[in-house]
């Protein structure tokens, strides 16, 4: 009867070990960025009233994103990931009432296989695309604001075309330490619209690390918008972290869409520039960060250019899960009829 009980024990115990680590390879993170945003001006271009608006929305709480990860690492070689987002969806109910819940919808969701060509790995499904990545990682206060490529039209309101997620595949690997690549293709539609046409859009990057703190990545993207038109993004950054928790960048792109033609019928660019820096006074406790974009809708038309400076400090006063990231962002306008708006954020970065 000893023995029996002992080899039921012996059993348990097995199961409740092999059940252990089959969790310790799986994690769930969550990730959320709250703002209470208050307008500094109220003559600039996004700040002033409209006429007849006395309760015009000055000053606001909001959450921007909220992410809920799940990973689970197979073995060595092989890890899947889902990353659901939320945001709001403008609709109404079925009685006529708005609805502006906060909405679900999936980011990410694809499987990663490392190593099948050595010193690489495979991600085939939903999942970041090649465009902005290194940036973000390297400015990161995606918190504060995207980089200059991911947020140019929520500036501008020019599209394009990028997107930081997308359905397809890519191979990301390194030939050496001083060299590593990246290859994508996608439907180029991103992570929130089906594909519409049959073309394809190809994405390669080089990342090249001469000496050790200095690196620079180019990077090229094709994509046929019909039969007769393609368009192109050329993209090179920089970034030299020689200086111990300092970290600074340097962010360029030209958009190049066959279809953009001016009134004239002559054809125009696109381009951005941002150069930012981030210094680290204690590690997950206090940073300080400082950006400057400057955003050309249309290479042809003086007047349509938008600078933008953000600048604030990363307070983490409990615990890295909690950091409180006061910050300004001032915009000006080469549009002499737009005027100047400073906007202040106090920006809430939970990620547990």
């Amino acid at each position: 009867m000893k023995n029996k009980i002992l080899r039921i024990a012996l059993a348990l115990g097995f199961i409740i070990l092999c059940q252990a680590a089959l969790l310790a390879q799986q994690t769930f993170t969550t990730t959320i960025y709250l703002d209470y945003t208050y307008f500094l001006t109220n003559k600039g271009w996004i700040t002033a009233p409209p006429p007849g608006n006395p309760s015009f929305m000055n000053n606001f709480f909001t959450f921007r994103r909220a992410y809920f990860r799940y990973e689970n690492k197979i073995s060595d070689n092989l890890k899947f990931r889902l990353t659901y987002d939320a945001d709001y969806v403008k609709a109404v109910d079925a009685s006529g009432k708005k609805d502006d819940k906060l909405r679900p919808f999936i980011k990410h969701l694809n499987f990663e296989w490392s190593n099948l060509i050595p010193n690489s790995s495979i991600k085939v499904g939903m999942t970041d695309t090649l465009t902005f990545k290194l940036a973000e990682d390297k400015w990161g206060y995606r918190s504060v604001a995207k980089t200059l490529t991911d947020g140019y039209k929520d500036v501008t309101g020019t599209e394009i075309d990028a997107s930081s997620a997308d359905l397809g595949a890519s191979i990301n690997g390194s030939i050496s330490k001083q060299i590593r690549y990246g290859f994508m293709v996608t439907n180029g539609a991103g992570y929130s619209h089906p594909e519409g046409d049959k073309f394809k859009k190809f994405m390669a990057q080089i990342h090249l690390i001469p000496i050790a703190g200095f690196s620079l990545v180019g990077y090229v993207d094709y994509e046929k918008q019909d039969s007769s038109n393609k368009a192109f993004t050329y993209k090179a950054d920089a970034f030299l972290e020689m200086v111990k928790n300092l970290v600074i960048g340097v962010e360029y792109f030209v958009y190049d869409n066959d279809k953009n033609l001016a009134a004239d019928l002559r054809h125009y660019d696109i381009s951005g520039l941002s150069l930012f820096g981030r210094f680290t006074f204690k590690p997950d406790v206090l940073s300080i960060f400082a950006r400057f974009d400057r955003y050309e809708p249309n290479s042809k038309n003086a007047n349509d250019q938008v600078s933008l400076i953000i600048a604030g400090f990363d307070w983490a006063p409990l615990h890295k899960s909690l950091r409180i990231q006061p910050n300004i962002l001032y915009y000006t306008y080469a549009d002499p009829a737009k005027k100047d708006d400073a906007i202040f954020n106090l920006t809430f970065f939970l990620s547990f």
